[in-house]
């Protein structure tokens, strides 16, 4: 309909864009269903933007509908985004964004489309299926407006808004907030001014060189304003300054105006396996381009430059791609590697960068990768795995000759006057050079600040369209570990070695990183058996892939095991990666031949901590003794912790046992070793050496020992607290003859957060010890602990098997018990060295005679007893567990006695008392009722006690603490109150004495 300007295809609703000339006008169209016109359908429609056609398509027909967008200003380019199919049109002073929408039938109701959609495929093989049910059309949703910028580029990805113009990029961010407000205009405060004057006028003002990023981008001079243009409320759209670069020719340099031309801006997305369609991209990439460097930001997650890309000769045009970067000069194509993967990966994976898995850095050097040999390229496109290129053979029309000539010439002039205005001053241009550079650039005049790109002349000769095929991912992998193996033979420790390694991670990384085709495969039309065919051929290359992922993590793995120490470090995720056993990475580590050879830092860094790991995997014993053989000559500090790895179960014990006693010889004793030495007599059942050297220390230097090598009891617990441990032979073999120093040991492990108190719980189940030795744990933790939250848990399970201990053992002493082992820490002990546990009441001793309960019995009453006179248990959680208990003994009695003192409940405990055992009341009155509580002798305890006199037959005991208590009350009352205490019914006799002494004390008072 009109000369074609610039054409953009999407792949989102698979449309055309183009924006085309005719009689000096120039229009916007887009072309939806055009595959049915190259398939030669006659049917056209022609349209207006929102204007749906009422014809043959609305009753099930198919054509090929152009769609007329009608804008105020005049297109200068355009953008789709990659991810939304949103239409971006960039004008003179404008940015107008365009929502595609898909119009269904037969309701016509709208919504956006979202995800990217296999139309183009589906649409060639089954016509008449989808074009019946969506048609597809824009709204205008947003404008920007730059009143100060000129496009000369734009791009579009996921809310991202890039614009181009000679010499400046800017990046912004939309985002839409669907809070019902009303929409205003945002203005940018600052206007652009106008700063040239009349002098000026004849001279070319650049503005400095800049490059703001983030937040900083705000404070460019660039203002900004939106505008929403769609018809649907949709709540306030804004926007934020994320990216502004400004370049500005250095003169100085040799560098001109026309070198510092601005080309090829794209904004890239870049998907990973774990997205769904309907998400957004991982990361999002902003490129653009001078003619000479290339430069390529990240934009999410903080805007970062990646790479800066130095071409070898002037480049025409670039496209970036997710893996490699295509740029084009005169006569030759070019391919540089591009590290978007190395930052998608870190996005994807928060375990790169650590031990467990590793990736190239994204500020590695970028490298070019091959260069093919063309004439007079003129435009690049790629496609998948095409790459296109159109060519032509005339490299200059006879317009363009005539204007260098005039360039000439005008230069020639500049070059005259310039000099006369350095001579004229005493300066000699030509003993400068850079003077020399700067005179040979036109800098007077206006006439020639910036060529306009050429365009394209329809007549000529020559020009010539070429597809070009990328080489297979595979075998450009290949061809670089083909390549790598020529550095390796020299040295294999060579940057340049580790570089090539690292770029092939990256071409494969990218290649695993993008959703897999699979399912793409199953969206597209076509029979079922092209189907299963696509997936069987997507599944086996991305099994090559994979398989070719794990032998390059090998490699750079071997690479970094033999490098400096500085690096050594990567070398363990990276075997990690790769997949390798243990025996595997060190026969790749292995020496060929018997000469002075060291093991590389990154190996040894690797095998040390293959040992730390908690694996069920063991080696055989050639392995295991290889190991000790490795380290014993690398690092023999290290042997100690290897022969308590897990994984070293199989180790000889003979062989390596004769190698620790010649490492002591040279090195020195040392508790460490000497358990491990012991551990190792265990295994040869040569029990007099091992108690031999079990004895060589004190507890507490075999507890600091095991503090420093806790695998040498424990195996297991890696994983945090709710993995389980297993006891090794040593910790069973202490538990038969050293309990107190395993006891210790465990202890030890938990103050100094090696171990954790369910851990142990679980190692003394697995043991057989859960009623001895870990109620002495229990008891020896309380000891030590200092944390409230442990301590109370500690008083709870105590307090549950003493309980426990009560009901199920014999209170009659002269009936032999059940054999048991005896506790570590008596009732006296833990009452004289822990202060949670309490001296005992005396009352108690009068309520629980000594002895006379069976010895296990009377030794659980007393801790509990002294936990209950302790300050630390709390009474309401252990009131439950003493439901259980009856109060009909008097030991029974005694425990519920005491958590009613505790809980301050003197009334009825001194009435539980007298009737339980009255003998313990004076006892009980003397400790307890003091202070704030004396009041309680004559108003409950005197009362209680006459009351009960009066009515007992026998009643020489309670006489015998109504005598005591009528001391205690004549001693703290005045006369006047005594006489009011003494009961209306009383011998007068019995009361007199204590009444004289009370007013004797009186007296002197």
């Amino acid at each position: 309909m009109g000369n074609v300007r610039s054409i953009l295809h999407s792949n989102i609703g698979d449309y055309l864009v183009t924006i085309e000339e005719k009689n000096s006008a120039t229009y916007l169209r887009a072309y939806t269903n055009w595959r049915y016109q190259a398939e030669e359908k006659a049917r056209v429609g022609v349209r207006l933007l929102g204007h749906l056609l009422r014809g043959a398509s609305q009753r099930g027909g198919v054509q090929m509908e152009i769609i007329e967008i009608p804008l105020s200003e005049r297109p200068v380019a355009v953008a789709c985004c990659p991810v939304t199919g949103d239409l971006l049109v960039g004008c003179d002073k404008t940015l107008v964004l365009f929502t595609l929408r898909r119009q269904n039938h037969p309701n016509m109701s709208q919504h956006n489309i979202q995800a990217p959609s296999n139309t183009q495929q589906s649409s060639s093989q089954n016509p008449d299926q989808t074009s019946n049910h969506n048609f597809l059309d824009f709204e205008r949703s947003v404008i920007l407006h730059l009143p100060a910028t000129k496009p000369v580029q734009v791009a579009l990805c996921a809310g991202y808004v890039a614009v181009q113009t000679d010499l400046e990029v800017l990046v912004l961010k939309l985002e839409a907030n669907y809070k019902q407000n009303e929409l205003e205009l945002e203005e940018s405060s600052e206007e652009p001014k106008d700063d040239v004057t009349e002098d000026q006028a004849d001279f070319l003002i650049l503005p400095r060189h800049q490059e703001l990023l983030g937040e900083r981008a705000k404070d460019c001079d660039i203002p900004v304003s939106i505008e929403k243009a769609g018809l649907e409320e949709r709540g306030q759209n804004t926007f934020s300054y994320v990216l502004f670069r400004r370049f500005t020719p250095d003169y100085l340099q040799g560098c001109s105006v026309e070198e510092t031309h601005l080309h090829s801006l794209k904004l890239q997305p870049l998907f990973t396996s774990c997205q769904s369609p309907v998400e957004e991209p991982t990361c999002v990439f902003c490129f653009f381009s001078l003619p000479t460097t290339g430069y390529l930001y990240s934009l999410k997650g903080g805007v970062e430059l990646i790479s800066i890309y130095q071409y070898p000769e002037k480049v025409l045009e670039a496209v970036l791609t997710d893996h490699l970067l295509h740029v084009i000069t005169q006569n030759a194509l070019q391919c540089f590697t591009v590290r978007c993967a190395a930052v998608a990966a870190r996005f994807e994976d928060p375990y790169i960068d650590t031990t467990m898995r590793a990736c190239p850095p994204s500020s590695l050097e970028v490298c070019a990768l091959r260069m093919q040999l063309f004439i007079g390229l003129r435009s690049l496109c790629v496609c998948g795995c095409h790459v296109i290129l159109l060519s032509t053979a005339d490299t200059e029309t006879p317009e363009e000759t005539e204007r260098n000539a005039q360039r000439r010439g005008l230069m020639l002039k500049e070059h005259t006057v310039l000099t006369g205005i350095f001579l004229a001053v005493g300066i000699d241009p030509t003993t400068t050079p850079a003077l020399e550079s700067l005179l040979s650039r036109p800098l007077l005049s206006r006439k020639w600040t910036m060529s306009s790109p050429k365009e394209t002349s329809a007549v000529g000769h020559g020009w010539n369209l070429y597809v070009v095929d990328t080489v297979p991912l595979l075998t450009l992998y290949q061809e670089m570990v083909e390549y790598s193996q020529q550095y390796a033979q020299n040295n294999q420790q060579a940057q340049s070695l580790w570089h090539l390694l690292s770029e092939a991670h990256l071409l494969l990384r990218a290649a695993l990183l993008r959703p897999s085709q699979v399912q793409h495969c199953r969206s597209n039309g076509g029979a079922a058996d092209v189907r299963s065919e696509g997936q069987v051929a997507i599944q086996t290359d991305r099994l090559k892939m994979e398989e070719a992922f794990r032998e390059n993590c090998a490699q750079l793995g071997d690479c970094f095991s033999k490098g400096n120490q500085r690096h050594c470090h990567q070398a363990l995720p990276y075997y990690r990666m790769s997949g390798l056993a243990v025996t595997e990475v060190m026969a790749r580590n292995r020496p060929l031949s018997r000469t002075s050879h060291t093991y590389g830092p990154g190996f040894l860094f690797y095998l040390k901590h293959y040992l730390l790991e908690e694996t069920d995997q063991h080696l055989s014993q050639e392995a295991a003794d290889e190991v000790i053989d490795i380290l014993s000559q690398s690092e023999p500090s290290q042997l100690i912790s290897v022969c308590a790895s897990p994984t070293m179960k199989n180790v000889n014990p003979t062989r390596t046992l004769r190698i620790l006693q010649h490492l002591e010889d040279s090195a020195g004793v040392s508790v460490a070793m000497t358990i491990t030495m012991a551990t190792l007599l265990l295994r040869l059942d040569d029990l007099p050496q091992y108690t031999q050297l079990m004895e060589r220390h004190a507890e507490m230097v075999f507890v600091y020992g095991f503090i420093e090598e806790p695998r040498l009891l424990l195996h297991g617990g890696g994983g945090g607290q709710h993995t389980n441990i297993c006891p090794t032979a040593l910790t069973r073999q202490m538990a038969k003859s050293q309990p107190g120093l395993l006891v210790a040991a465990m202890v030890g492990l938990h103050e100094n957060n090696k171990v954790q108190l369910e851990q142990v719980d679980h190692m003394f189940q697995v043991l057989g010890c859960e009623n001895s030795l870990q109620v002495d744990f229990w008891e020896a933790m309380l000891m030590a602990s200092s944390q409230e939250a442990v301590i109370q848990e500690l008083l709870f399970r105590l307090s549950s098997v003493y309980i426990d201990r009560l009901m199920h053992t014999s209170t009659d002493k002269h009936v032999p018990a059940p054999p048991a082992r005896k506790s570590l820490k008596s009732a006296d002990d833990l009452i004289n060295s822990c202060s949670h546990y309490g001296a005992l009441y005396p009352w108690l001793t009068v309520l629980c005679p000594p002895y006379s309960t069976g010895f296990q019995h009377q030794e659980a009453l007393h801790k509990m007893q002294s936990l209950l006179c302790g300050p630390s248990l709390s009474v309401g959680s252990v009131t439950p567990l003493l439901e259980s208990l009856s109060d009909k003994t008097l030991w029974g009695f005694s425990l519920h006695l005491l958590c009613a003192t505790r809980k301050g409940q003197y009334d009825t405990s001194i009435e539980e008392l007298l009737d339980q055992c009255p003998q313990a009341i004076i006892a009980y009155a003397n400790h307890h009722l003091q202070d704030e509580y004396m009041d309680l002798w004559w108003q409950k305890l005197l009362p209680e006690l006459c009351n009960r006199t009066r009515s007992a037959s026998d009643n020489s005991i309670l006489l015998a603490a109504l005598k005591e208590t009528l001391v205690v009350v004549a001693m703290e009352t005045s006369p006047t109150q005594f006489l009011e205490l003494i009961p209306d019914d009383g011998t007068a006799s019995y009361f007199l004495p204590h009444l004289l002494t009370c007013s004797q004390k009186h007296l002197l008072a």
